[in-house]
């Protein structure tokens, strides 16, 4: 098995010939693979679990007695604002430090800024305090999208990639259905009282969030990042333990990579390239991002806070029962990604994103009329809304798997911190704040109009994606976007270490 990378002091500047790509795209699945999906995929399970905790107990919260004087609007609609807008500047502001410094030193300090901001939420005592460390605990997870999914993408190989990135941003429902029935547990008065149980409820995302960080220690670095910043012999140290490890489990020699990549190290890149990256070299693939995370951000966002809301306001059910309403629809999110996963390897992205934009708005349409009519009641509205998000959850999953493949790899994770930030600030924040208004109201039609914006937006995104998604399944990242640090090759390599 040969190899060639060069080692070389952080910062340096020297031309290195390299095959770790390649290596990492031919590694069949492996426990090491597994190891990776459970450290750092579960953190989606914890984002599940804040925003749909929040919003199952905001009636209670609301309630007098709760130890919190506030409204359930404040809280989907102010407090859900706060979250999101704290998500999109940590992307932003982590994302950047994520292209500098590393992908792992930044998933870890992601998370721990989370597990602080949620253990201050649970102490809250007045409003201020409240939606402060709602903002900071968005402003940890926000963070976590760049880190975790600029990682995930580098790590796994590119013919499992698709299905991979799906199901593991997908199992954010995992921690929705877990927030639904521990809602309800904590919100009975008869357990605990109604100023303990709401607060415990974050105490246990905590709890969760601790194991996973200790999970996670054991996450290496992304390879792809260390030698395109000087640090080519920790990357070739790491994929040959890598590959040695997978032989030993597979009880054969991995074949020999097929393609070499020639780049010059450099330390940093700057905003002013990252933007004329992304919007001059890249226009058509800026358009499709914007478009992709613009729809599912306000469907998303905008439901997931604001559903609890919707069965009280509209079909009398008490706050205590939402959760289990909730998990279902929960259920159906999760295995969108699940069942479609596979798909977009194998059918292939452009169909795929597209159908599910597509499919999943003009069910929500369809949702909309009959809710209108008044043919639904709390269970067919939640049938029709399990419906909906099978297919749009595969394709919110996709919005962050084509941002994080589709552009080079010094900018992916500011990319991804970029296309989220903007596209949720413009449907994410929007959608809590109108949604919270209108239906707060108890008039059906304006609960209608929130559903047409959203199903509009998910067409929307879905007609663009039919026009301009990047065939991208099967391919090395380094296919679909040039490295910007690529050179052409040099006569002879910088350096090669030969393996056996």
């Amino acid at each position: 098995m040969d190899g060639s990378a060069a080692g070389t002091p952080a910062g340096g500047g020297d031309t290195v010939t390299t095959d770790v790509p390649a290596r990492l795209d031919r590694l069949p699945w492996s426990r090491w693979h597994w190891m990776i999906v459970v450290g750092l995929g579960t953190v989606w399970i914890l984002d599940g679990l804040e925003v749909t905790t929040v919003g199952n107990i905001a009636g209670r919260i609301a309630e007098d007695g709760s130890g919190l004087s506030v409204t359930a609007a404040q809280i989907t609609g102010i407090a859900a604002a706060l979250y999101v807008a704290g998500a999109c500047s940590g992307a932003l502001f982590f994302g950047w430090l994520t292209d500098r410094h590393g992908r792992k030193k930044l998933f870890m300090i992601t998370l721990a800024v989370y597990l602080g901001a949620t253990a201050m939420t649970a102490l809250s005592f007045q409003p201020w305090w409240f939606f402060t460390f709602r903002f900071l605990t968005g402003f940890g997870i926000g963070g976590e999208y760049a880190a975790i999914n600029s990682a995930i993408d580098e790590l796994i190989p590119s013919r499992f990639r698709g299905r991979v990135d799906l199901i593991i941003n997908g199992s954010y429902w995992l921690g929705a259905i877990g927030g639904s029935l521990l809602s309800i547990v904590m919100l009975n008065t008869d357990i605990f009282p109604k100023d303990v149980g709401w607060r415990l409820t974050f105490a246990l995302g905590v709890v969760l969030g601790l194991v996973i960080m200790l999970v996670r220690r054991h996450v290496p670095e992304s390879p792809r990042w260390q030698f395109i910043h000087g640090h080519g012999d920790e990357a070739e140290e790491l994929v040959g333990s890598v590959e040695e490890e997978i032989e030993r489990e597979k009880h054969r020699k991995l074949p020999p990579p097929k393609t070499k990549i020639t780049i010059h190290q450099r330390a940093g890149i700057g905003f002013g390239i990252i933007a004329k990256t992304v919007f001059t070299r890249y226009p058509r693939r800026a358009v499709l991002s914007l478009s992709l995370f613009v729809g599912q951000a306000f469907l998303y966002n905008a439901i997931t806070f604001g559903f609890g809301n919707i069965l009280t306001t509209f079909f009398d059910v008490s706050t205590g029962k939402t959760g289990y309403y909730f998990a279902v629809i929960a259920a159906g999110n999760f295995l969108g990604p699940l069942l479609l996963g596979k798909l977009f390897d194998t059918v292939g992205r452009r169909i795929m994103i597209s159908s599910t934009y597509l499919l999943s708005g003009l069910l929500l349409f369809g949702t909309a009329w009959l809710f209108d009519r008044g043919s639904l009641d709390a269970t067919t509205m939640t049938a029709c809304w399990c419906a909906v998000l099978f297919f749009a959850s595969a394709g919110a999953s996709s919005a962050y798997l084509t941002v994080s493949e589709i552009f080079p790899m010094e900018t992916r994770a500011m990319a991804i911190a970029f296309f989220y930030a903007v596209g949720t600030a413009a449907g994410g924040i929007s959608g809590p704040l109108v949604f919270a208004d209108l239906t707060k109201s108890g008039v059906v039609g304006d609960t209608v109009t929130a559903f047409v914006i959203g199903a509009s937006l998910m067409c929307a995104g879905g007609l663009v994606a039919a026009f301009l998604a990047v065939k991208a399944e099967g391919r090395s990242l380094e296919d679909i976007a040039a490295p910007l640090s690529q050179a052409p090759p040099p006569d002879e390599p910088a350096s090669a270490t030969t393996r056996a």
